[in-house]
């Protein structure tokens, strides 16, 4: 079928409103590393997608797969290796008192547990996510998203409450200081609405909120806050996890804070699904015994051996490593643009994550989101695939498999200046 076909058959079967990217929808046949092909046999460099997090069909990844589902896959009310082996070997990247662990097939699941691990701890219901995020589609969390949040959601948005994203461009607070004195007075209006407070969720690294710069420790004073209140801390690691913020493992290590639950979700299993969460043993001790939870999938036994796959590749590859390489070049890379084009009005980098902001005016900073959506569309035919971010919608998210190297990144680069060059006047 060609794309006509494809999007008509969608609607019809799909109903409406169901996302693609791009005006021009890519029809995706196969994937390698870091290309993607479309029916046509045109190669796309992807900058976008963390899922294949070691690569498109990364042959590792799919000789455990293949291997495994020809021998057993059952769920976890039976004994296997698999399930023990992997979560010994994923608590192992935390260290400390991260050592229990559950899995489940999405982030979504993940961060809705969290929630339920937060009250049954501290018997309250009061929720905090910042005003620009995204944490997954059950009832509960679509609630923390301000630009997803459901028409319908059983009464559960008087539990939610959000607070003022972080915004290094406009919002001057290099210690976060103005960050956790927001936190606090939504924690206040938790308590005195009778909810009260049970937890903070963020990504360390906010990246949907358009990854603002942070000094390493950013975070820490709401850490207090959010403690001294008696609340919990919930880190949202499905996109800042697994060494992509370069310099540790997970976000959360960089900003030098302890939270209670760490969640886990799309890049975990390189594709097949598989998620979950960490946390300490009293916090899943009183979950156990407070909920009668099961999941048939998660933690099966081909789960885990996609996600083992994907833990062994980023050690023996060293892509934490390649991650804070490439991102340091991408930085410099784009600052270089950021001279000569003045639609550019800031870069934003967190290991293999970058990207930058469009300004239509420096001076007032008013958000260039038309004009995002321009390179990322122009971008798009000239075989990059990216997307934007941010609360704005004005930032470039170039989020690639980690094993994009400089040759990819040279590429990334000459094309997103030549589009610049087209769409844009110089400075």
């Amino acid at each position: 079928m060609n794309e006509t076909e494809l999007m008509e058959k969608r609607r019809a079967l799909l109903g409406p409103n169901v996302s693609t990217f791009y005006q021009r929808p890519v029809h995706i046949v196969k994937g390698e590393d870091v290309w993607l092909w479309d029916a046509d046999g045109r190669r796309y460099l992807d900058c976008y997608n963390n899922v294949p997090h070691v690569g498109h069909c990364n042959p590792r990844v799919v000789e455990a797969i293949c291997s495994q589902s020809g021998q057993l896959n059952v769920h976890s009310r039976y004994l296997h290796e698999n399930l023990v082996n992997y979560i010994e070997k994923l608590t192992s990247t935390y260290g400390g008192e991260l050592s229990n662990a559950l899995l489940t097939c999405t982030g979504s699941e993940a961060n809705d547990i969290a929630l339920r691990m937060a009250e049954a701890m501290t018997g309250k219901r009061g929720v905090i996510a910042t005003d620009a995020t995204y944490h997954g589609n059950t009832s509960l969390v679509s609630q923390l998203s301000t630009g997803n949040a459901p028409t319908y959601g059983y009464g559960l948005d008087q539990y939610v409450r959000h607070v003022e994203a972080p915004d290094s461009l406009r919002i001057e607070d290099p210690q976060g200081l103005r960050f956790a004195a927001k936190v606090q007075e939504q924690i206040d209006e938790h308590e005195r609405s009778g909810i009260g407070f049970a937890a903070l969720i963020v990504c360390p690294l906010f990246l949907n909120e358009g990854f603002p710069d942070q000094a390493p420790g950013w975070l820490r004073p709401t850490e207090q806050v959010v403690r001294k209140a008696g609340g919990f801390l919930i880190c949202d690691e499905v996109q800042s996890g697994f060494a992509r913020s370069g310099s540790h493992f997970w976000a959360h290590q960089k900003q030098g804070v302890a939270p209670d639950v760490v969640t886990m979700g799309k890049p975990m299993g390189n594709g097949y699904p598989v998620a979950g969460l960490v946390t300490r043993p009293e916090v899943m001790e009183r979950f156990r015994n407070s909920y009668r939870y099961f999941n048939t999938f998660g933690g099966n036994p081909v789960a885990c051996a996609a996600a083992m796959a994907v833990l062994e590749e980023i050690e023996q590859r060293q892509l934490q490593a390649n991650a804070a390489k490439i991102g340091a070049l991408a930085a410099k890379a784009l600052n270089k643009l950021s001279i000569k084009y003045g639609v550019i009005g800031d870069v934003r980098q967190s290991g293999m994550v970058f990207g930058v902001e469009f300004l239509k005016d420096k001076a007032t900073q008013e958000p260039a989101s038309g004009f995002a959506d321009q390179v990322v569309e122009a971008m798009r035919e000239r075989g990059v695939l990216l997307s934007k971010l941010g609360r704005h919608k004005n930032t470039l998210k170039i989020r690639p498999p980690m094993t994009f190297s400089e040759e990819h990144l040279g590429l990334l680069v000459q094309t997103l200046d030549e589009v610049l060059a087209e769409l844009a006047p110089q400075s």
